[in-house]
């Protein structure tokens, strides 16, 4: 049987960070490889255009044009990891273009120098296809491999098959695979705002479990202080100020007596504190079985009540065998007995009240019965009064609803009261199937 369990403060759990998922490194080593591929044919151009009969002055703009490309490539690909890594510096959408211009403007001064240069067009066809859009870079694309084919026909002054469809293969191939490219790139990006999404909302579902939890430990303290602090507090006021009544007329022997039981009382509310704060569930029943318990109850309160000057008999019974309870079983009846004899003490101006424990083969149930002033049942209050009172019934309510249990409430006005409360049983009443629900 499911039920409220006593929850403790926790810190909420801060959400993890997620790992790189396996499209981030994919596109981490295709950016990679772009970059070396690009160095690596720069390098490979410049080595080969040194071989070659070329006049002295177009050499050294050659080797001076391509310092200048691969330091202003390096500074674009440096600022791109570092604003990747930590969000500093320019932001590569904004300028991505503008530097992309640069390279390539520089790599077309190398192409008219020297066909060699040629080579650095196919890492510049992905460029293209990853900074730029889509009508955009096609047009880059096709600018690019034009150009190509311009400077290969310059080179052996005729055009041939093989220096057009060298370059125009190896630009729709970068355009399928710059297609594969942006796809992997959007996957990993949803799927990078997905789990940011996940996490954020674990991290909300941790906040509000834990606020959860301290509401419902709030509950269970303020039904716990209702039925054992307080009424016990309120049975001191009232044996304090019978005792006070007894000291004005003289009667020291009564208000001795009625001293004792404050005592006693306040002495019963001390030991339930401190149990309260050693949160001992199974406490309210160290002295004894739940019958004994609710027998001395019974007493207790026809006592309390002639200390006060009122005669109220108040008796308990058991009906039918009783059966081995679940500690929380036997907790939430002796409550229950403890609010209810509580209030016709104090409110029903009752001459006699009846505590009945009844067990049945399916359930166990208190009746608790009085010859009060009764009332009407339609005019209990939703919640809590102003001043405070009226939780009595709401706690046993709710008590009685964690344990997927009833509670019904007969009165008249003049003709007292009858509250009956039941809780199931497991078939057979086996106290290892109950004790092992959760409570």
């Amino acid at each position: 049987m499911s039920a409220r369990i006593p929850t403790q403060r926790r810190p909420v759990p801060r959400p993890a960070v997620p790992d790189a998922s396996p499209g981030d490194m994919v596109l981490q080593a295709l950016r990679i490889a772009l970059h070396t591929a690009f160095g690596g044919l720069l390098l490979l151009a410049v080595i080969q255009m040194s071989l070659t009969a070329l006049p002295w002055p177009a050499r050294v703009s050659a080797y001076v044009l391509s310092a200048l490309l691969a330091g202003v490539y390096l500074a674009g690909t440096v600022a791109e990891s570092r604003h990747a890594s930590s969000g500093s510096g320019p932001e590569p959408r904004r300028y991505g273009a503008a530097w992309l211009g640069v390279v390539t403007l520089l790599w077309l001064c190398l192409l008219v120098i020297s066909p060699e240069f040629s080579w650095l067009a196919f890492p510049l066809f992905f460029l293209d296809l990853q900074l730029l859009r889509t009508v955009p870079a096609l047009a880059a694309v096709l600018v690019t491999t034009a150009a190509v084919v311009l400077a290969q026909w310059a080179r052996t002054g005729q055009p041939s098959a093989a220096a057009l469809l060298g370059p125009v293969i190896g630009a729709l191939f970068a355009v399928i695979m710059g297609s594969a490219y942006s796809a992997l790139h959007r996957e990993s990006l949803n799927q990078r705002l997905a789990l940011a999404e996940l996490h954020r909302t674990r991290g909300e579902l941790a906040a509000s479990q834990h606020f959860a939890g301290v509401l419902t430990e709030r509950e269970r303290l303020a039904r716990e202080i209702h039925d054992t602090l307080a009424q016990g507090l309120s049975s001191i006021v009232l044996l304090s100020r019978a005792a006070g009544t007894a000291l004005e007329s003289g009667d020291h022997s009564l208000a001795r007596e009625r001293l004792a039981l404050v005592q006693n009382t306040a002495a019963e509310n001390l030991a339930e504190a401190r149990r309260f704060v050693r949160d001992l569930a199974a406490a309210p029943l160290e002295r004894g079985s739940l019958d004994t318990r609710l027998a001395a109850l019974c007493s207790d309160t026809a006592r309390r009540a002639a200390a006060g000057g009122r005669q109220l008999q108040c008796l308990f019974r058991v009906d039918g065998t009783p059966v081995p309870l679940h500690p929380a079983y036997e907790a939430t009846l002796l409550r229950a007995a403890q609010s209810l004899l509580a209030n016709i003490e104090s409110h029903a101006k009752a001459s006699r009240a009846v505590v009945t424990l009844g067990f049945s083969p399916d359930s166990v149930a208190l009746d608790v019965f009085d010859d009060g002033a009764g009332f009407d049942p339609g005019m209990l209050p939703a919640g809590p009064r102003p001043d405070g009172s009226g939780f009595g019934l709401l706690s046993l309510r709710e008590r009685i609803a964690d344990l997927q249990g009833s509670l019904s409430v007969e009165s008249t006005p003049g003709e007292g009261t009858v509250v009956a409360l039941r809780l199931p049983l497991e078939p057979a009443a086996d106290p290892a199937a109950v004790s092992g629900r959760k409570i």
